[in-house]
Order: structure tokens, then sequence, then C-alpha cells
């Protein structure tokens, strides 16, 4: 009751990231981009293939903050939940939204998570659920999605049989752009439900003159007119139906109901010339919608109370073969449905390449219970049931055609190996001798620093001296020694010279001895810098040296264990088809076999109505020949 599932909503983040990303910046991240380009599509599984990987890659990182996707992580995540509730995974999308909204997010994410769990329960018929989730929504919302949220949220109280609050979200929605049809139209049934009859033709009948050039829009006007007209059929008022029935377009998805229930109308007030009219069109139409078969008994019925029983016979015998043909057509569908033809027929790629696949099945020569797919796919365990058919399908191709790609993925590794083999022994024996040099270079930069951090709360002048400084005091505390013990005028003066020297320096150590251990402190700063940067080269080195091993080593079991889970889900795929198939096949089978008791029951009335309709004819016409 209201517009099909809320389209363009989960297209919001895309949008935003595409062309002017969220995070503030140009999309960064062409993995992301790649997964953002199938959604676009409505590929939502290859987005999602593409996208789990990437974000499973990037949350393994030792260093996540070097990966291109670490500017967009939260709106990837995002993206996750919102991919997998349009694949229809349910589960998961309800807890990456849930995470999303537990998480420190912007207002405007959060209410729009809060929405999308809130669509996520409508689906699944959760209504408690879910208007516990709309009411989390507070604050700033999208504005993209503050109609779709007040009409989720008026949707919920319909279901919820409180009609009363429908009323009020929805009064809230009649000068919407996106919703002006859809929420007039469950206006009046809000008003419906809620007892209020005379205002709920009303604003039916507001809902049935709406302007628009949306083709949805005008099917929800035709609906909002047919709606009105059987209301009024119905309660006997069949003067007052006959207008807004007639207001339904002849090429609408709801003309067929209209036409039938004009014709009623009208017969019902008198008029059989009129109800000849909309049964006319009608009979001409698809034999196998059922408001044309009934159209093909009541149109030589109104003739034959117009007393036109020739007519009448014609049309009986017209509709009599027409149901024979089609009993027939039924009997080989359901036989061809027990044969298999019709699942293969589902399944077929070329067709459901075109969007308008499901019209075109019905085209298919081979296939005859196609004739009345669209009629089944009106059954809502039918169209769910065909859902998961079709998932299981496709499912199972991208599965087969990924067991043909490891062998590709063994030849990739082989290749790397045969690359990288011969390469490496050279590289790490060059490794082995920086690695050395850098660590001894290491250690004496720690021991550098643990130097000056003595010298700042022990100051030792000495320590400071230049390399020729050192020198010198050796060669003066050599002098001293040999001169220890000596008592002679030369001896004395050269003690006494050296003395002096060694004072004449010790002075300069120590009256240059903060200037000294200033320069000291800011080479060993400049040293830190240079260290960081040869430290990151080793790391990178490490890091690239790694990864040349890892690009090859150790992919053997994976891959197996992929081949061999890859084949152990076909087996499983085949066995649900085969189960989901069978319950089709019923679906469809009994469904079928109802149409067919429908039809018989239809042949065996004209059968009868044909008989009589020759012998009224037969007597009119001996009337007239009578003198």
């Amino acid at each position: 009751m209201g517009r099909a599932p809320f389209s363009g909503i989960g297209l919001l983040l895309f949008a935003c990231l595409a062309t002017s990303p969220c995070t503030g910046g140009e999309l960064k991240d062409l993995y992301f981009g790649e997964a953002l380009f199938y959604a676009h599509q409505g590929r939502f599984f290859e987005a999602l293939e593409r996208l789990d990987t990437e974000v499973s890659q990037h949350d393994a990182l030792d260093e996540p903050e070097l990966d291109t996707l670490y500017y967009h992580i939260d709106d990837a995540e995002f993206s996750l939940g919102d991919f997998e509730l349009r694949y229809r995974m349910h589960l998961r999308a309800g807890r990456a939204i849930k995470a999303v909204l537990e998480g420190a997010v912007d207002e405007t994410i959060r209410n729009d998570a809060a929405y999308r769990l809130a669509r996520i329960h409508f689906q699944k018929n959760q209504m408690a659920d879910a208007m516990r989730a709309l009411e989390r929504i507070d604050g700033e919302t999208p504005e993209s999605i503050r109609d779709d949220i007040e009409f989720l949220r008026a949707n919920v109280y319909l279901a919820q049989d409180r009609p009363a609050e429908a009323i009020e979200a929805l009064k809230r929605l009649q000068d919407s752009d996106s919703f002006v049809g859809f929420a007039a139209y469950n206006l009046g049934i809000a008003y419906l439900r809620d007892g209020q009859q005379d205002a709920a033709l009303t604003q039916l009948e507001r809902a049935g003159q709406i302007a628009t050039g949306d083709p949805a829009e005008l099917a929800i006007i035709d609906k909002s007119n047919l709606v009105l007209g059987t209301i009024l059929l119905d309660a006997g008022e069949h003067d007052k139906a006959i207008p807004y029935l007639n207001r339904v377009r002849l090429d609408g998805p709801f003309s067929n109901l209209a036409l039938l229930s004009s014709g009623w109308a009208n017969l019902s007030t008198g008029q059989l010339e009129r109800a000849v009219v909309p049964w006319s069109i009608l009979a001409e139409r698809e034999v196998t919608d059922p408001a044309t078969q009934e159209a093909m008994l009541a149109l030589p019925y109104a003739y034959s109370q117009l007393s036109v029983y020739g007519r009448a016979a014609i049309s009986y015998g017209r509709a009599l073969d027409l149901f024979s043909a089609e009993v027939e057509k039924l009997n080989a569908s359901i036989d061809s449905i027990k044969s298999g033809k019709f699942l293969e027929a589902l399944v077929r790629e070329e067709i459901r390449k075109d969007k308008d696949w499901a019209i075109r099945l019905r085209s298919l020569p081979e296939t005859p219970e196609t004739y009345y797919l669209m009629e089944l796919l009106a059954s809502h365990d039918f169209q769910t049931g065909l859902q998961n058919y079709l998932d299981l399908a496709d499912l199972r191709r991208k599965l087969v055609a990924w067991q043909t790609s490891f062998d590709s993925f063994d030849e990739m590794v082989d290749i790397r190996n045969a690359h990288y083999e011969p390469l490496l022994p050279d590289v790490d024996g060059e490794f082995r001798e920086l690695d050395s040099r850098v660590r001894l270079r290491i250690e004496q930069h720690k021991m550098l620093v643990q130097r000056r951090d003595d010298l700042l709360t022990m100051p030792r002048p000495e320590f400071l001296a230049t390399r020729d400084e050192q020198a010198i005091l050796t060669q003066i505390e050599k002098i001293e020694t040999q001169l220890q013990g000596l008592d002679s005028p030369s001896a004395n003066s050269l003690m006494r010279r050296a003395l002096h020297l060694k004072g004449l320096l010790s002075w300069t150590l120590e009256t240059e001895y903060h200037e000294r251990l200033t320069e000291f402190d800011r080479n060993l700063r400049d040293l830190d810098d240079v260290m960081a940067v040869a430290q990151k080269q080793y790391d990178q080195y490490v890091r690239a040296r790694q990864a040349a091993t890892h690009s090859y080593v150790g992919y053997e079991t994976p891959i197996e264990r992929l081949r061999v889970e890859a084949g152990d889900a076909v087996e499983e795929i085949d066995r649900l088809m085969e189960r989901q198939g069978r319950l089709l096949e019923a679906v469809a089978t009994e469904e079928l076999v109802a149409r067919r008791g429908r039809l018989e029951d239809y042949g065996d009335k004209a059968r009868f109505a044909l008989a009589d309709s020759y012998d009224r004819a037969t007597q009119k016409q001996a009337r007239r020949d009578e003198p």
C-alpha cells in the first residue's frame, strides 16, 4: 500500500562519495569506488564481494592509516550494511547498521542508519522493532529522506492497525513532491480503516484527481478511482460508482478491473447498452487475465438481456473456444512444470539481462507455463520463493566461475615464485650486511643519547673535547707519567709547562662547556632526524621484503581450502535449488490447477448459456416467421 521499496534512498551515500565524498575530499580508494560503481548499477552482490574483501584486508593491517581506505572506513562500513540490505541479507545488514547507531558517528548518519534499520524490520514484518528504530531518530536528518521517514512511519502505523496515528503522519506528506500520490491514497485508506467513511471517500476522490505525469503516480491515481468506485459499488450506489470507474485509464495496470466493475455498475442501473461497451473492450484483451475471462461471460449475458440472442450465442461460442484452448494451455503448462522446463526458463541469463525479463518470459514458445507468469508473480509467496531461487542460481553461477579461477591463482603464484626465488638470496645477503650496520649505528646513537642525558645531570667537560684536544690531553698525561719521579731542573721545567698546557686546555673546556653541550645537543637532535629516516627506510625495506615472500608463499593451503569450500557450496546450493524449485513448482502447479478449475467452470457455464441462447434465438426467429 504505497510506493515500492523506497527507491533512491540507498544511493544517498553512494552519490555523496562518488561526486563530493562525505569525508570532505575526493575519493581516494579505487576499490571502494569500484564497489560504489557496482552498487549504482544495482549489482549489490558484486559490490559486497569487493567492499567486504577490502574492509577485511584493511582491518588486518598493522598500520591501517597507510591504506587509502582509511579515509573512507566509516562510510565503507556503513555502505556494507546498505549493500547487504539491498541484497536482502537482512540479518547481517541489521548488525552492521546497529554498529553505526552505537558508534560515534555524525547525527545525520546515525539518523539515516536508524531509518534503514526501521525499513529492514518493516520488510521483515517486525513492526514493533521498526517503530522502535524510528523513535531513535532525533535531531538533524538528511533532507533527501525526511519524507521517506514519515512515509515509513505512516505505513508502520497502518500495519499496526493504528490508523489515527497514520492519518497524522500522512497529513504532513500531502505537499511532498516525492509522495504526493501515494500519501494521498494512503490517507484515504487510513480514513477508511479509522471508520471515517465520508472523509475516506473525499480523500480518495482528491487522490484520484492529482495532476502528474509520473507513471507510478498515474497508477496510484487509477487505483484511488478504482477503490472509490468499488466501495460505492459494494454499497449499492452504482450510479455514483460509474464516473470514478470511468476515470481509470484504459492503458493502466488497473484498467481490466475498472472495465469489469464499470460494466456491472451499468448493468445494475439498468443501462445494458452501456454495460456492453466496457465489457466489449475487456473481452478482446489478454485471455489469461481473470477479469477478461469474466467479461467474456458477462458480455453475452448482457446481449441476452438485450434479447440479442444471436450475438450472445456467438459470444458464448467464442468464449467456450477460448476457455477450451486455455485449459489445454494450462494442461501443457502443468506438464511442462513437472518436466522442469519452468525452472530452466527462469534462470535464462540472456532473458534476465533485460529489465523486462518477466514479461519476455511469456513469449517463450517452448515454455507455455510462462503465459501465466505475471499472474503468478502477483502472489507474495511465489514472488519471494522465486527471488530466492534466482539468487541461488546467480550465486551458483558465480561459484562455478570462481572454481575456474583457482587454477589461474595457482599459475600466478608459480610465476611470482619463479621471479623472486633467484633474486632473494643476493638481496638477503646484502640485507644481512645492511642490518648489522644499522644495528651498530642504532647502538651508537643510543650511547650518545645516554651520554647527553648524563652530562645534563653530571657535567664532564672532558667528554666534550675535540679529537685534537683529546690527543693533546693524552700526550700531556703521557708526558706527566714519564716525568713522574724525576728530580732535575729540566724535568721540573717540563712538568710545569705540561701542567700549564693542561690548565689552559681545562680552562678552555670549562669555559666553553655550555656552548659545546648546546652544540652537541643540536647535532644529536639532527642525528635523531637522520636516524628516524634511516629507521623508516629500514622498516619499509623489511615490509617490502616480507611482501615479496608473502606474494607467493603460503597460498597453496588457502587456495585448496577455498577450492574445496566452493565445491561444497555448489553442492549445497544444488540441494537448496532442488528443494526451492520443487516448492516453486508446487506453488505454480497449484495456481494453474486453480485457474484450470475456474476455466472449466466458466466453460460449463458458457456451454449451457450457449445452448440456451441458441434456443432463444431459434424461438425468436420462429416467432418472426409465423404468419
